[in-house]
């Protein structure tokens, strides 16, 4: 078994049209983050916890920001491809654990969904929850919003058919 940990953090973004998305999920109303891809923290903190733990080396070294193939793209499909690589490397997830780090929005009333859409492209169970800054510093300012993940991947067997069901 390995363990890896992930982290990203993304401002708000100034153009009232970016939508939120955490984790898959898009909150409606809430302000956007800036980035290149739809800036979802959840997913990037996980890919990074990911390609950790199987030795990868990360986000930047798979998903270049400079790379337009992944301008405005949808984090998931980074989280799916993450996924494959780790499979492909001889690993499988075991389970992943994210705390979200913002004072807006209230993300419990989303955590169920997030987490859903995360165990689905994992293949693993997956917690989401959430943390506020205390008023302190960028984040605690409500500048933007960070994530935090730990990653747990385990050798599969040769048979990998089990785990593409979890």
């Amino acid at each position: 078994m390995r363990v890896g940990q992930g982290f990203d953090i993304h401002r708000f973004s100034n153009d009232p049209d970016t939508p939120l998305v955490l984790g898959g999920v898009t909150f409606e109303g809430a302000r956007g983050l800036e980035g290149h891809s739809d800036a979802d923290v959840v997913c990037h903190a996980i890919v990074d916890a990911l390609l950790g733990a199987a030795g990868l080396g990360d986000i930047g070294t798979h998903f270049r920001d400079d790379d337009p193939r992944w301008a405005g793209c949808d984090s998931t499909e980074m989280l799916m491809r993450t996924v494959e690589l780790v499979d492909d490397a001889g690993w499988v997830v075991t389970n992943v654990d994210c705390t979200i780090v913002a004072e807006v929005p209230r993300i419990s009333d989303h955590a169920a969904s997030m987490q859903q859409i995360l165990r689905e492209i994992c293949r693993a169970p997956v917690s989401v929850k959430a943390s506020r800054a205390e008023a302190l510093g960028a984040l605690g300012r409500r500048e933007g919003i960070a994530c935090l993940s730990v990653a747990l991947i385990a050798r599969h067997s040769g048979d990998r058919s089990r785990y593409r069901d979890a």
